[in-house]
């Protein structure tokens, strides 16, 4: 075994000199020498034949490889007559450290801590992983620092070392530590802590520092004693901001903060002066109760609690309280956009059209507030918000609002408005258009996609490239419930509920009851050239197939049914406004599914829109008027169908003509937003009636472009007068150029600070330029760069400010845009903090 190390060490020698001398000075190895058989190295022993080797090596043969071996310690150079030859050429030593230097191709200045760590270079593994790292010009600190590496099984950095103990600490574990330990690496791991971020402690240990690391962050970001350097700060953001060690940072972060008391420090605070910290769950929970709080009791303002959400989005927890700060956040909204409101009308013509212009705003903060409600599943923290912008929709809004447009429908003679087409003129206003201009439309009709709903799939829709859309509106059918709207839309002459208990509506006599029916009913209006589908066919049709359906059909209609088939049901009523943003992701995916298929202007529309209030109903939501007549065919908690009907002050009673339709079907609609009794059918969730939220339906016009219409907001470096860092931190104002818009789309940025070699020297920032106030003032941002003790090497050179772009679907940035400043540190830049 000897021999064969030793055969390797010395080729390992041999292909970097051609002359290797080898003293014995203990004459231990000469049998060794004797067995070696080396190939192309001529063996020569030196015995008093010095001056005949030299004559053999360098003059008869000068390309030959030589292994020189003496028994015997070497020789004082005074009396070396080869010492020429032996300082030009290489030494082979055959004791244990010599034998992992030559390993390792080391040369003798590492003896000293090769020897050190002698249990390091006991195992081959760890010998080979350090071989992986080695550099020619690496010096005994970065020998140590690489030797920490493979131990700890990380990146030869000793924030990576640190990182990779870290992790192991929260999981319970200390193998790495005890090894690092047994190699004798500790006091080198302990002194590099202390240089680079001043832990310095009589009894060292990774649970203290880690410790004294939350806490002196902590305080750096608030008040007391801070015992670590800066750079300290500069790596606690690091890494809580890796994906590899996230659920270490979070174990070890709520472990620290029962240490540190943090939950009793973090009561005595004013929310606002933790905003950029996050260091604690704690912070976030402390933040979201005084915010509720704050909100509650109208002590902070609308712009104020955006401004707080929005930088809280940068922080460590937000993925798990997004929801909460977005509810908070719509909260604050609805309260103010309330307050500005004035709910007055002259008439259902004003009514009609200052809804789609502003009021329908409310319905949807109503329903921002509610989804994050219930999916944050924090019901207990958000429950005095929660009761207080239920009472403010229902009882500010919502009852107060109808209640006046029921003053002004029980004026009317015809249902009709005025300032909007009525439903059943859909097909003729903006389905035959394209048909004279035979250009193919595609019509998504998506059961109680109710105004503001759609308003937001507006907002969505011109998000995506190359897309242009218009939201506008008409008047539903009255009772606005399902088999009307559905029958309306559709090319027609003659509406008629049907005359039985089915509630079924007749286009001009024909059943337009499902799919296939108003696909009958569409190929007759336009000799075969129509068909219909269900959302669920149509995204389940191949590239070919749906090709040819398109091809096939000057218009084709999809059918959608995602909001009213949770709504309609008692046991999912509830879940109205998750079914929302389910179908504003479902709508999405059929405008592409229409538009990719050479299908490019497209019709979103909806048979009705919907009342919905999440708090179960009380007595005083529910007429106290009950149907009755010769006749009452159909019941629903917002309409009844039936003839000879009673009139009542309780309900609005309309004839067949009054509401545009054939027949003698008479109608009685409860007033406002009550609803009539009826068994085993929910409440929350209700339409058929005569509220803005039911009648007002959208019509949003969709058209695929041949070219690029997205654009990306511009950031711009605003360095102010000042080019040198005098300090260890560096603040920079980067201002918005643009407001975010349809068109104009966010931008994310990585920023720090580099040297000219391209390493980091301070922290990093991942920043969202998403900004969308019209004010320049309001769209300039503040970020605070604190610089690593690696900026000192940095001294009295040029540094780089730079923000970097990801390449999408990367994980590659490349430059944005820099801005170069000076360094100009003096000694007092060690004592920021």
């Amino acid at each position: 075994m000897m021999e064969s190390r030793i055969a390797q060490a010395l080729l390992r020698l041999f292909e970097r000199h051609r002359i290797v001398f080898w003293y014995d000075a203990k004459h231990e190895l000469r049998a060794d020498f004797e067995a070696l058989s080396l190939p192309d190295v001529e063996c020569i022993e030196i015995q008093g034949n010095e001056f005949a080797i030299k004559h053999r090596v360098l003059r008869e043969a000068p390309e030959q490889r030589f292994l020189l071996f003496h028994d015997g310690p070497m020789p004082e150079d005074r009396a070396n007559w080869l010492l020429d030859v032996r300082l030009a050429h290489g030494e082979f030593r055959a004791d244990q450290v010599a034998l992992w230097l030559a390993e390792l191709e080391l040369g003798v200045e590492f003896s000293e801590a090769v020897s050190a760590h002698a249990e390091f270079f006991s195992a081959a593994k760890r010998k080979e992983g350090l071989r992986r790292l080695l550099q020619p010009d690496d010096t005994a600190g970065q020998l140590r620092q690489k030797m920490l590496a493979v131990c700890a099984g990380t990146e030869a950095r000793i924030e990576t070392v640190l990182e990779g103990l870290l992790q192991e600490l929260a999981e319970g574990r200390d193998e790495r530590l005890k090894l690092i330990a047994r190699c004798e690496l500790d006091g080198f791991f302990w002194d590099q802590l202390s240089r680079h971020f001043g832990y310095r402690s009589s009894e060292p240990g990774l649970r203290d520092f880690v410790i004294e690391l939350f806490k002196s962050c902590y305080r750096m970001g608030t008040d007391g004693e801070v015992k670590l350097a800066g750079d300290a700060l500069v790596f606690l953001r690091r890494w809580k901001d890796s994906r590899q060690y996230e659920q270490g940072f979070q174990t070890l972060s709520a472990d620290c903060a029962e240490v540190l008391g943090i939950e009793q420090d973090l009561a005595k605070r004013d929310f606002r002066e933790l905003i950029d910290l996050d260091y604690f769950e704690l912070i976030d929970q402390k933040i979201l109760s005084d915010l509720v709080g704050a909100v509650v009791t109208r002590t902070v303002s609308r712009d104020d609690v955006s401004r707080w959400v929005r930088q809280r989005r940068q922080g460590h927890w937000y993925a798990k309280y997004g929801d909460l700060y977005d509810a908070v956040d719509a909260a604050a909204r609805f309260v103010a956009v309330l307050g500005e409101a004035s709910l007055e009308m002259d008439g259902v013509m004003e009514g009609v059209e200052r809804y789609r212009q502003s009021w329908y705003r409310l319905d949807q903060l109503y329903r921002t507030f509610i989804y994050h409600l219930q999916v944050s599943s924090q019901a207990t923290l958000l429950t005095p918000l929660f009761e207080q912008i239920e009472n403010l929709y229902t009882n500010g809004y919502l009852l107060k609002l109808n209640d006046r447009f029921q003053q002004h429908i029980d004026t009317l003679e015809r249902w009709e408005s005025g300032a909007l087409p009525l439903q059943r003129r859909f097909f003729q206003r903006w389905v035959k258009p394209f048909v004279a201009k035979e250009v193919r439309v595609g019509v998504i009709v998506s059961d109680a996609l109710r105004y503001e709903i759609a308003d937001e799939l507006l907002a969505r829709v011109r998000r995506e490239d190359r897309f242009s859309a218009e939201l506008d509106a008409a008047l539903s059918m009255l009772p606005s419930y399902t088999q009307l709207g559905m029958a309306a839309l559709l090319p027609n002459q003659e509406l008629t509920i049907a005359d039985n208990d089915s509630a079924s509506v007749l286009v001009d006599g024909a059943s337009s009851q499902g799919t296939e029916n108003r696909a009958k009913i569409l190929a007759a209006a336009l000799n075969g050239a129509a068909d219909a589908v269900t959302a669920e066919t149509l995204l389940g049709l191949g590239r070919d197939d749906c090709r040819e359906l398109i091809k096939a059909n000057a218009v084709l209609y999809v059918y959608h049914n995602r909001i009213d088939h949770a709504g309609d049901k008692r046991h999912s009523e509830a879940q109205a406004f998750e079914a929302a943003e389910q179908a504003l992701d479902d709508l999405i995916k059929l405008v592409k599914k229409l538009s990719g298929n050479n299908l490019n202007n497209i019709l979103i529309t909806a048979d009705h829109g919907f009342l919905y209030q999440h708090r179960p109903l009380e007595e005083s939501d529910f007429s106290a008027s009950e149907a009755a007549g010769e006749q009452v065919l159909y019941r629903d908690r917002r309409f009844v169908l039936g003839k000879g009907l009673q009139r009542d002050s309780g309900l609005t009673h309309f004839g067949a003509e009054q509401l545009g339709l054939a027949g003698d079907m008479e109608v009685l609609i409860p007033k406002s937003i009550n609803r009539l009794r009826l068994k085993g059918s929910g409440s929350r969730f209700v339409h058929g009636g005569a509220t803005l939220q039911e009648v007002v339906i959208p019509v949003l016009k969709i058209n695929k472009k041949r070219q690029s219409d997205l654009a990306t907001v511009d950031i711009e470096i605003l360095r102010g007068g000042n080019a040198v860092i005098t300090s260890g931190q560096l603040a920079v104002s980067l201002y918005q150029a643009q407001p975010v818009s349809d068109k104009m789309q966010p931008r994310v940025l990585r920023a720090g600070i580099y040297t000219e070699a391209g390493e980091l020297i301070s922290d990093s920032h991942d920043l969202t330029f998403d900004l969308d106030s019209e004010s320049p003032r309001a769209r300039e941002l503040q970020v605070r760069f604190v610089l690593s003790r690696a900026a000192d090497s940095a001294n009295g050179q040029e540094v780089i400010l730079k923000l970097e772009e990801q390449h999408a679907g990367t994980s590659h940035y490349k430059t944005y845009k820099s801005m170069r400043y000076r360094m100009r540190r003096s000694f007092t830049s060690d004592f920021d903090f």
